[in-house]
């Protein structure tokens, strides 16, 4: 019971002896120092935004310099992306510093530098690195078709720590950039579009490729984004193990899956109005 009310005693002693005031008037100076320094991040993060909108939507673009738009676009979201982690570095600072933590000496000790390394330093440098690379090859820019590991789609944005690629679902993929390793673009070549037209060993060729060539005379390349003629590419087994034609073409990147279906109901039409019966 002693002992208790000994410890009341020494509590109440030591809240009298906090100068409340002192404490109350640090506490509404950290927190007005930091909702200042909050409004003044996000004013001069409005004005870089538009400054560098500006810069690479109207004054690049309005140049005679041979820059792509795909390239400018890159270079656009990688600029936005490191001015956004400059502006949180500072932040961070600035609220470790208003708070009263001594950030120097902590980024200067080895220990928390090692704390750091294992929470996963490691991979967010691993990942800028190989971002670097990738945009100082220009493996990659804004708006390719690519497949990585298993992702196939279009790209939407390229940053020193991730690059978001949008599959054909609408499914919007973040990629760390240490995992791309191996990256296929779809986008610098024409892609070609192959059509299989399954026929009977007994069908009458000579026939079937006259219908082809006529279909094929009477394209128009332009529309379907066509840059080579469809040409008929010869002949494969299908898994049941009847026979089919293979016609092919070359398209603009990103058109060929709209020209093989284009062609492929073509094909099919123009030989049911031949007369000429193909497998089911």
């Amino acid at each position: 019971m002693d002992s208790s009310l000994n410890l009341n005693t020494l509590i109440k002693k030591l809240f009298l002896k906090v100068d409340w005031e002192s404490v109350l008037q640090h506490v509404v100076s950290v927190v007005f120092q930091l909702v200042l320094l909050s409004i003044v991040l996000l004013l001069i993060n409005w004005i870089g935004k538009k400054i560098i909108r500006h810069i690479f939507k109207t004054g690049l673009r309005g140049t005679k310099r041979s820059i792509s738009p795909k390239k400018l676009d890159t270079i656009y979201t990688l600029v936005l992306n490191i001015f956004k982690y400059i502006l949180m570095f500072f932040w961070i600072y600035a609220i470790l510093s208003a708070i009263g933590i001594p950030v120097g000496t902590l980024i200067a000790g080895a220990g928390i530098f090692s704390l750091a390394i294992g929470l996963g330093a490691q991979g967010f440098v691993s990942d800028m690195v190989n971002g670097f690379f990738i945009l100082l090859e220009q493996q990659i820019s804004v708006g390719d078709l690519i497949q990585v590991n298993n992702i196939e789609g279009e790209v939407t944005y390229v940053g020193i720590r991730t690059t978001q690629v949008k599959s054909f679902d609408g499914t919007l993929n973040y990629i760390p950039n240490r995992n791309i390793t191996i990256v296929s673009n779809l986008s610098r070549n024409n892609m070609r579009a192959l059509m299989e037209i399954p026929v009977a060993s007994d069908s009458p060729f000579e026939k079937i490729t006259q219908t082809i060539d006529e279909v094929n005379n009477n394209l128009n390349l332009k529309e379907l984004q066509i840059t080579q003629k469809p040409y008929i590419f010869g002949f494969s087994n299908l898994n049941d193990g009847t026979l089919s034609i293979q016609v092919a073409c070359y398209t603009t990147p990103g058109a060929q899956y709209n020209a093989r279906n284009v062609l492929l109901k073509k094909y099919l039409n123009a030989l049911k109005d031949a007369g000429i019966n193909l497998p089911k």
